[in-house]
């Protein structure tokens, strides 16, 4: 498959899920191997930092900036992934530990007084963490200026804190900046919301961490495949543990607002069809990371090898089965086809 004709436009939703984004990685890097070209990227949070440097670098350095992304993010504690099921929970669990007590290096550091303002003789602060060294991985692996000429539409999701609305910063009418991308990362109350043109702005994570209202509003005038990358899924075994029952809670917070997208998509086409069965088809081809049985709650902290290598590796496997899917031609009829793998 060669990416967009000129009468279907290719687009790539990336949610947010800060260490789990290494997801997103193997999803681009299978994307770039059967040569499936997006013309529009649409982020949020860790999605949207991965776009930036989708986006930001010519084709042929992409895959190379997200492998020294994440290297740069990766914990090196000499630990690796231990075999068996409760050696690498632990393995897991440390690391993730190990990342809150110590912050990642390019990615945040601890801010004072943060958690110590719980204390009552000490002065309010209103995050956990400063991630400021963020910026400095942006603006050493982002090329801004290719970002903004406007060769892929890129568009950045946040929510204005003041009013809970949804905000959307899109090359066409903007100019994105490393500012942009820190809000729509700023997930309350790990990290401070970030001015930007007067509005106070924060993570859409908790609103809508699959963001794929853009690009329907309003609807394609052309054909549409939208691949979306979606780092929470909705289904997964009954939990046994409270840490079981704690990342299930999790899940459901961050992966029911696409849900609720996709099903309003479907009726909508549907009615739509009825009006008009010959205007533009949408495949929704919808890829949800499933965690394995080793990750654990704290798992969008977890930064440890074996993890960031087996996410990468998911994005690969599943993006390959989905792009086999498109090459054989989605079955069925109508003006929206939909698959999730």
């Amino acid at each position: 498959m060669q990416g967009p004709s000129r009468d279907r436009d290719v687009a790539l939703v990336l949610s947010g899920g800060n260490a789990l984004g290494a997801y997103h990685a193997g999803v681009v890097d299978m994307l770039q191997a059967r040569a499936i070209r997006p013309n529009w990227v649409v982020g949020a949070s860790m999605g949207a930092i991965t776009g930036a440097l989708i986006v930001g670098n010519p084709p042929e350095e992409r895959i190379t900036r997200l492998r020294q992304f994440w290297d740069a993010a990766t914990q090196q504690t000499g630990l690796g992934g231990p075999a068996g099921l409760k050696p690498r929970q632990y393995a897991n669990a440390l690391h993730a530990l190990l990342a809150l007590a110590w912050g990642r290096p390019g990615l945040f550091r601890h801010r004072l007084p943060g958690l110590w303002s719980a204390l009552p003789w000490i002065p309010n602060d209103i995050a956990l963490f400063d991630h400021a060294p963020l910026r400095n991985t942006l603006n050493r692996l982002v090329d801004f200026e290719r970002l903004n000429a406007g060769d892929i539409r890129f568009t950045v999701a946040t929510v204005d804190v003041a009013t809970g609305e949804e905000v959307y910063f899109d090359t066409r009418r903007d100019t994105i900046r490393p500012e942009h991308l820190l809000a729509s990362a700023a997930i309350l109350p790990a990290f401070p919301p970030v001015e930007v043109d007067g509005q106070l702005l924060c993570d859409s994570g908790y609103t809508n961490n699959l963001p794929l209202d853009p690009l329907f509003a309003p609807a394609p005038e052309r054909d549409l495949l939208c691949i979306a990358s979606d780092l929470f899924g909705l289904e997964a075994p009954r939990p046994a543990s409270l840490d079981a029952v704690l990342e299930r809670a999790n899940d459901l917070i961050f992966a029911s607002a696409g849900r609720r997208a996709i099903a309003g998509l479907s009726r909508e086409y549907a009615l739509r069809e009825q009006l008009d069965p010959q205007g533009p088809t949408v495949t929704l081809l919808h890829l949800a990371h499933k965690a394995g049985a080793d990750q654990l709650a704290a798992k969008s902290v977890d930064f440890s090898p074996s993890s960031i290598r087996d996410r990468w590796e998911a994005g690969v496997r599943d993006m390959t089965l989905g792009a086999d899917w498109l090459t054989a031609g989605p079955e069925g009829s109508g003006r929206f086809l939909y698959r999730r793998i």
